[in-house]
C-alpha cells in the first residue's frame, strides 16, 4: 500500500471531519469531477473527429451491496495521473488543463479535494479509469488516512467510475439512503441540476400491465438535470411567462414577481444574474429568522443555496441567482464569506438593484409603490444603517405618505411642490395614517397650505435625522415648538398674548413639574392642547426607545411643551379659573396633560384618574 503524503494525511482528516459539515455535497464533487472530465474530452474532440460526443455522466445504485458509482466518458486517468490527481490531496489536475488550454472551457473544479469528500459517506473508494488514448486501466483504491494501492485492471473505454462503499448506518445517521434513487434524483436536482452534460440513472417506475389488471415495475433510463438553466438562456429566447413559470416553482410563490432582472455582468468579475423583486413580503421577513440571500452558482452547479454575503439588509427581498465561473472554489465551497470575487459581485449586484429600483419608480409607478409598501422599511433601515453609509444611493428610492392625497410621493416630487419661501420639509409621525391625519399641528399646517410627509413607520424618523436634508431643505417634525410659520404680524399678537397669561403658563408648569419643560400659547385649528417639544430629540424617538425598552425607562426622554391654543374657548376656561379657583384648575390642567398624552400616542398610566376627572367636571 503506498501511503499518502504526511501533509496530505492531514488535509485529507481535515476536510473529512471540518470542512464540510453538509455530507450529502460528496455527490455534488464527484458530478462536478465526471463533468471536468468530459469537459476536457470535450476540448479535444474539437481537434480530433474521431471522439465520440455523446457524454453523460451516469449514477449506478447498488442498494443490497450498498454502493453508488459516478461514471463518466471523459479523459480519463493513466497511472501518473492516478498518482498526482488522487495521490496527493490538493493537486489538480483540473487546475493544470485550464492552464495549460487558455481557451478551454470554463471548468468547475480547481484545487483537487472535492474528491476526498466521497470519505465523508465512504468506508472504502474504488476509481476505475482509462485515459484516452491508452490500452491500460487502473485501479486506485483507498479506505481513507491509512493510504491507497493502484493496480492494473479491466474497462473497455476510455473515463472513470468512482465506486463509494458506503460506511454502515450508525445513530442519526442513515448512510444506506444514498442508494435510494429518489434520494440522489432530489440531490441532483439541487445541486447539479445545470450541468451541461446529461446525469442518468436507471429508474424504476409502475405502469399498468398490458392486459390492464394491476401495476407492474419497469426499469427506464432517466435524466435526472435539466442541463440548461434559464438564466443561461438568450433572453430573446424567453418569455415573461417562462420567468413568472421558474419564479413560482423555485420559490413556492403564487403571486407574480414585480420586475425581473435577467443581465449579463461584465467587467473584473463576469456573472449572470436572474433577479426577482417580489410582490409580497414574506411572513417572517421582518423577524429575526428570516434568511435573506441570492442562489450562488458556478458553471450550474449550485455552491450556496442562500449566499447572504450577495445581499445588503435593506435589499434583502431580493430574490434570485448568481452564476459565475470566476468564484474561486477554493478547500471549502461552503466558505466564501473572505471571496474577493464574491465581494465584487455584491457590489455589482447592489447597484443593480439600486438602478432597476430607479428605473421601475420612474416606468412602473404603480408596481414599485406596492413593491415599496411591502418592502419600504427595509429600504429606509438601509438609509439610517452604518451611520449612513448608503442614504446618497437610496434616498430617492423613499417614499413618503402625504398630507395633500394620502398617497406616495418622493422626496423630490414633495420639493418640487414647495410653497413659496419654504425653507422646511415637514413630516408628522404616528402609529396609522388616519390618526396622523387628526393631529393638532397637522391639521394647523395644513389650514396653512403647507404639504406634510406621514411617518409611520419607527424607522422612519431616524432615516430622515440621518439624510439631515435634501436638495437643500431640512427634515422638520411638525411637533417642534419652533415651527416658525407665523406672519410678523401674528409673531407679535402671539408674544403680546405670552407676556400677559405668563402668570397662568407659569402656574401650570408649576402644577406639571417635570411633565413638561415649559408651557406655551399656540393657535390651533380645532383641539384646546397639543405636544411638541425642544430639543434633539423628538416625542417620536421617545417612543421608539420606550417600545425598545418595553415601555421601562427610556434612555432618552423628549423635553415635552405643552402648548395651549389661545383661540378654544378652554383657554378661556382656565383664564376665569386661574383668577376664582386653583383646585379645578389643577383638575383641568391634570385632565388636558393626559388628553395631549395621548393624542400624541403616549402611554398615561392609570386612567381611572382622568376618567374621574372628565365625569366631575361634565357636572360642575
Amino acid at each position: 500500500m503506498q501511503q499518502f503524503k504526511t501533509e496530505s494525511k492531514r488535509i485529507l482528516d481535515l476536510m473529512i471531519n471540518s470542512i464540510y459539515t453538509n455530507k450529502e455535497i460528496f455527490l455534488r464533487e464527484l458530478i462536478s469531477n465526471a463533468s471536468d472530465a468530459i469537459d476536457k474530452m470535450h476540448f479535444l474532440s474539437l481537434t480530433d473527429s474521431s471522439i465520440d460526443s455523446a457524454f453523460e455522466i451516469r449514477l449506478t445504485l447498488d442498494k443490497e451491496n450498498r454502493t453508488l458509482t459516478v461514471s463518466d466518458n471523459g479523459v480519463g486517468m493513466d497511472k501518473d495521473g492516478l498518482e498526482k490527481n488522487l495521490g496527493t490531496i490538493a493537486s489538480s489536475g483540473t487546475l493544470a488543463f485550464k492552464k495549460e488550454n487558455a481557451d478551454a472551457a470554463e471548468l468547475i473544479g480547481q484545487f483537487g479535494v472535492g474528491f476526498y469528500s466521497a470519505f465523508m459517506v465512504a468506508k472504502k473508494v474504488e476509481v476505475i479509469t482509462k485515459a484516452y488514448g491508452s490500452d491500460v486501466a487502473y485501479k486506485w483504491t483507498s479506505e481513507g488516512v491509512d493510504g491507497y494501492e493502484i493496480e492494473e485492471c479491466e474497462r473497455e473505454n476510455f473515463g472513470t467510475d468512482v465506486k463509494v462503499y458506503l460506511k454502515d448506518d450508525e445513530e442519526g445517521e442513515d448512510y444506506g439512503r444514498f442508494t435510494e434513487q429518489y434520494v440522489i434524483a432530489d440531490l441532483v436536482r439541487k445541486y447539479s441540476d445545470y450541468i451541461r452534460y446529461p446525469i442518468v440513472t436507471d429508474m424504476t417506475k409502475s405502469r399498468k400491465k398490458a392486459d390492464g389488471e394491476g401495476y407492474e415495475d419497469y426499469t427506464e433510463k432517466t435524466t435526472l438535470n435539466s442541463m440548461t438553466p434559464i438564466w443561461k438562456k438568450q433572453k430573446s429566447e424567453l418569455k415573461k411567462e417562462d420567468y413568472e413559470s421558474y419564479y413560482s416553482m423555485k420559490y413556492y410563490d403564487f403571486d407574480k414577481p414585480l420586475r425581473v432582472v435577467h443581465a449579463k455582468m461584465e467587467g473584473n468579475v463576469e456573472y449572470t444574474a436572474l433577479l426577482f423583486f417580489p410582490a409580497k413580503a414574506p411572513m417572517d421577513f421582518y423577524s429575526r429568522e428570516f434568511k435573506k440571500g441570492l442562489s450562488l452558482y458556478s458553471n450550474g452547479v449550485l455552491i450556496m443555496d442562500k449566499c447572504e454575503q450577495l445581499l445588503p439588509d435593506y435589499f434583502g427581498f431580493v430574490r434570485g441567482v448568481i452564476d459565475s465561473s470566476d468564484v474561486s472554489l477554493n478547500i471549502s465551497r461552503e466558505m466564501l464569506q473572505q471571496d474577493r470575487q464574491l465581494k465584487a459581485i455584491a457590489n455589482g449586484v447592489e447597484k443593480k438593484i439600486v438602478s432597476e429600483l430607479t428605473k421601475m419608480l420612474e416606468e412602473d409607478r404603480e408596481n414599485y409603490e406596492k413593491l415599496f409598501e411591502q418592502f419600504g422599511s427595509a429600504i429606509k433601515y438601509g438609509v439610517y444603517n452604518d451611520y449612513g453609509a448608503k442614504k446618497d444611493e437610496l434616498k430617492d428610492l423613499l417614499m413618503f405618505v402625504s398630507s395633500a392625497d394620502k398617497k406616495f410621493v418622493t422626496l423630490k416630487e414633495y420639493c418640487s411642490r414647495l410653497k413659496e419661501g419654504q425653507n422646511d420639509i415637514y413630516y408628522a409621525c404616528g402609529e396609522e395614517i388616519d390618526k396622523i391625519d387628526r393631529v393638532a399641528q397637522v391639521e394647523l399646517m395644513k389650514k396653512k397650505g403647507f404639504e406634510v410627509l406621514y411617518l409611520k413607520d419607527n424607522v422612519d424618523e431616524f432615516a430622515l435625522r440621518m439624510l439631515g436634508e435634501y436638495d437643500g431643505k431640512k427634515f422638520k417634525s411638525v411637533s417642534d415648538k419652533d415651527l416658525n410659520l407665523d406672519t410678523e404680524e401674528e409673531k407679535k399678537e402671539m408674544e403680546d398674548k405670552a407676556v400677559s397669561n405668563k402668570d397662568l403658563t407659569d402656574y401650570i408648569k408649576d402644577v406639571l413639574g417635570d411633565k413638561v419643560s415649559s408651557v406655551a400659547l399656540t393657535r390651533l385649528v380645532s383641539q384646546p392642547v397639543c405636544l411638541s417639544y425642544e430639543g434633539e430629540i423628538t416625542l417620536e424617538m421617545e417612543k421608539v426607545f420606550r417600545s425598545v425598552k418595553g415601555g421601562q425607562g427610556a434612555p432618552v426622554v423628549a423635553k415635552k411643551v405643552l402648548q395651549i391654543n389661545i383661540d378654544h374657548p378652554v383657554f378661556k376656561r382656565l383664564r376665569e379659573l386661574f383668577d376664582s379657583d386653583h383646585e379645578t384648575l389643577k383638575k383641568y390642567v391634570t385632565m388636558l396633560y393626559t388628553q395631549a398624552m395621548l393624542s400624541e400616542g403616549f402611554d398615561a398610566g392609570d386612567l381611572s384618574e382622568y376618567f374621574a376627572l372628565v365625569d366631575e367636571l361634565l357636572v360642575k
